[in-house]
């Protein structure tokens, strides 16, 4: 066999492999259950009905915070406002924001095996990547906590997405084109980083990507409002 093949069917074999690992990852997390008589897919399982209760301590995930296969962001409705209240921005901004991560299956081996296939992957229920987590966390009440926690405590998820969304708001200049409410600057700003919000503050106007994002928060913004209270 030449030379030149063998690395190419090494390469082959290897995405075959992570392939059919990705594939068992999912189906645990019931991500390809059957159809019903309808041939529609049905619904995930019921989540429990106890609600977490919020947590401020660093001592390590609360079992009550872990993630699980079933996701719906306004089961952490409580988590939500009680953030909200600690770093003084909209607890309605926060929840659509986790409405518009909610795209993609919040279970903690999907993440992690992602992340394998994906490096620079975000991390939790509110997608927040590595340098961010890092950044946020310092001289704050999680400074202890790994970025790698983030798919098993939901509430230090929110609790991170809260902090940045507050530094973001700090940076926002008093003065500015009236092209974009300030929750919309935030959003832009979460999705995009804060070089990019400050951009779209001066009247920049943001690429495609952006703006499927800020119309998707539009679209969730009621539905967040309803499961948080109206702020």
């Amino acid at each position: 066999m030449p030379d030149s093949v063998r690395p190419r069917r090494r390469r082959l074999l290897a995405v075959a492999v992570f392939a059919l690992a990705l594939y068992v990852v999912l189906r645990a997390a019931g991500l390809f259950g059957g159809e019903d008589d309808n041939g529609d897919t049905p619904p995930p399982a019921k989540a429990s009905a106890s609600t977490p209760t919020p947590s401020a301590r660093a001592s390590g995930p609360s079992p009550a915070a872990a993630a699980t296969s079933s996701y719906d962001p306004a089961r952490y409705a409580a988590q939500v406002r009680a953030r909200a209240r600690q770093t003084g921005v909209s607890a309605q901004l926060l929840m659509a924001i986790l409405y518009n991560e909610a795209y993609k299956p919040h279970d903690a081996a999907f993440e992690r095996a992602w992340q394998k296939y994906k490096p620079d992957a975000a991390f939790g229920i509110a997608d927040m990547h590595r340098a961010t987590f890092d950044e946020v966390k310092q001289g704050r009440d999680f400074a202890g906590r790994s970025w790698g926690e983030l798919p098993d405590d939901r509430d230090l998820a929110i609790e991170a997405e809260a902090w940045y969304l507050h530094d973001l708001a700090a940076q926002l200049p008093a003065r500015r084109p009236a092209s974009y409410a300030t929750n919309d600057l935030l959003a832009l700003g979460y999705n995009t980083g804060a070089g990019n919000m400050l951009a779209f503050a001066r009247g920049a106007t943001p690429g495609s990507q952006a703006r499927s994002y800020l119309d998707r928060l539009h679209a969730n913004w009621t539905k967040a409002g309803e499961a948080v209270g109206t702020d």
